[in-house]
């Protein structure tokens, strides 16, 4: 089991150096003035796709960052909510997940009706 463990914390930190937002990420959300309007308003544009790369990656780092931490806890591949088993096919697709499919429709379905 350790060495599945050792595999599965490796995976899981190989996503996370490709998931950590990058300076190029940040720098693309600096402000910088130009006189045409048509310039201002694709440079506004860029940046809004900007942050929600940035706001994205952040959530899917710290995400990867609990899935670490539940690895070497021994909870990972345990739905937070039922505490069942997560399905490994899920785990394969999601490394990071922390629901079973049946919680994460649950979460989905509840969160679209909050909106």
């Amino acid at each position: 089991m350790n060495n599945n463990r050792a595999a599965i914390r490796r995976e899981l930190e190989s996503h996370l150096k490709r998931a950590t937002p990058g300076r190029g990420v940040r720098e693309s959300i600096r402000i910088s003035q130009v006189a045409d309007p048509l310039d201002m308003t694709q440079q506004a544009a860029e940046r809004e796709i900007a942050v929600a790369r940035l706001d994205r990656d952040t959530a899917t780092v710290r995400r990867l960052r609990a899935a670490v931490d539940r690895v070497d806890d021994g909870t990972y591949g345990i739905c937070l909510e039922c505490e069942e088993p997560i399905a490994p096919n899920r785990l394969k697709a999601i490394p990071w997940a922390e629901l079973c499919i049946r919680c994460q429709e649950s979460a989905d379905h509840s969160r679209l009706k909050a909106a």
